[in-house]
Formats: C-alpha cells, structure tokens, sequence
C-alpha cells in the first residue's frame, strides 16, 4: 500500500511541476508580448520603417501563437509576411508563413504550402526550410507519399544548402527524419529496404520529387496565393 501512496505522490508532484513550468513559461511570453507591444507603440510614434515594424509584429505574433492566441497572431504575421514578400525578404516572409501555419487559423494550411514554396525557390535558412517540410510530414497520414516527398526534399535542401557545422547537424537529423517517414509509411528497417522503397516511390531523382512537392504545395494553398510567384522568380538573383 505504501508503494502505490508513494507511486501517486510522485506522479501528483510531476503533474504539478508541469503546471508549474507551463505557468511560468505563459508568463514569460505574457511579459514578452507587453514589452513587445510597448514597443511598438514607441515605433509607431517615431515613425520608424515598415521592415522594422513588420520585424516587431512577427514577434508578438510569434508570442501569441505561443500563448494560445493564433487569430490574434493572424492579422499581425499576414502584415508581416506581406511587408516582407513586397521587399524581398524572402526568409523573413517564410518565417511569417511558419507562424501562421502554427496559428491555427483556416488559412493555415495556405500560409504553410506559401512558405514552402518560398523555402524551395528562394535561398533562404536550410533550418527553417526543414522546419516548414516537417509540417507536411506531421500533418500528412503514415501510408501518404506526400511526407515522404517533403522528407527527401528536406534531405536534398540540406544537402545543397547548408554549410559548416550546420550542414553535418542537419543532414544528421534530415536523414533521422527521412528514415522515420520510411518506417511508418512502408516499415522500412534496413538500407537495402530504403534504397527499395526510394526507388520504388522516385526519390532519388529532384527533376521527379521536386514536381511531386508542387503538387502537395497545390494541394495546400489551393486558389489561395497571396503573391505573383512568377514576378518573384524574375526577382530572384541568379545562382
């Protein structure tokens, strides 16, 4: 009897100490998001650039998201992005369309698919590329080639992209990732079975898994585009 008292005071006081640490974190991003708004009221009255201000909504938005309050988030990271798209920052813009993805608004799924569109056309931070294609994988059902197609597109960006230390830290976890997707999607276990399976499904070739993501990007952001792709590829500097 006296191992099942201890057994619940243990977890009582686990279950308190998470309370503990949720609450303090809330009151973290609480006290955050009031500087963050004072802040930009300070801004606003010097009449600082819009890039800096933009700059500032992402915050909060970011903090509201993280506080639970995505359609508060919504209308600051959509300024956001739209100031950021319009003067081309591009890994600002996509950094926007992570936040508002994580908002959890009806858009979401639009600002998502937008993002990894930017991530893929635009030289942006290999990081927050892998981030934006691990939506998918989290979004999409185990037996979907879709996660798997975000996974090897993931692995090719880090690839190409990354560099230094970076590069060795994502690839390593760009190929936890890849062979995660495996598991569940075909209960690949072995390399030989990998090498199968990416046959099997044209992962191996970027000309066939790279038109394969533009589907999924249809696929999320449907007739809902907020910006002219085909004037930003024109934008976008060479190499």
């Amino acid at each position: 009897m006296k191992q099942f008292e201890l057994l619940a005071t243990r977890l009582t006081d686990t279950a308190n100490d998470s309370i503990i640490h949720q609450s303090l974190e809330s009151a973290a991003l609480e006290t955050h998001l009031q500087v963050l708004t004072e802040r930009m009221q300070e801004l606003q009255r010097r009449g600082a650039s819009r890039h800096s201000l933009a700059d500032l909504r992402l915050q909060m938005a970011r903090a509201l998201v993280g506080l639970g309050r995505g359609e508060d988030a919504w209308p600051l990271a959509r300024a956001a992005f739209d100031q950021f798209i319009g003067s081309d920052h591009y890994e600002l813009a996509a950094d926007a369309c992570d936040v508002l993805f994580q908002a959890n608004q009806p858009g979401s799924l639009a600002a998502l698919g937008q993002g990894i569109w930017i991530a893929v056309s635009c030289p942006i931070d290999p990081e927050l590329t892998m981030d934006l294609l691990a939506h998918v994988i989290e979004e999409t059902p185990d037996d979907a080639d879709g996660a798997a197609v975000a996974a090897t597109t993931a692995l090719f960006l880090v690839d190409i992209r990354a560099q230094g230390c970076q590069r060795d830290d994502l690839l390593f976890f760009a190929t936890q990732l890849l062979g995660t997707v495996a598991r569940r999607h075909s209960r690949v276990e072995s390399q030989e079975q990998l090498d199968h399976w990416m046959d099997r499904l044209e992962l191996k070739e970027p000309e066939k898994f790279l038109v394969r993501l533009r589907n999924v990007v249809d696929v999320l952001v449907q007739d809902d585009w907020w910006f002219d792709r085909a004037a930003l590829q024109e934008r976008l500097p060479l190499g």
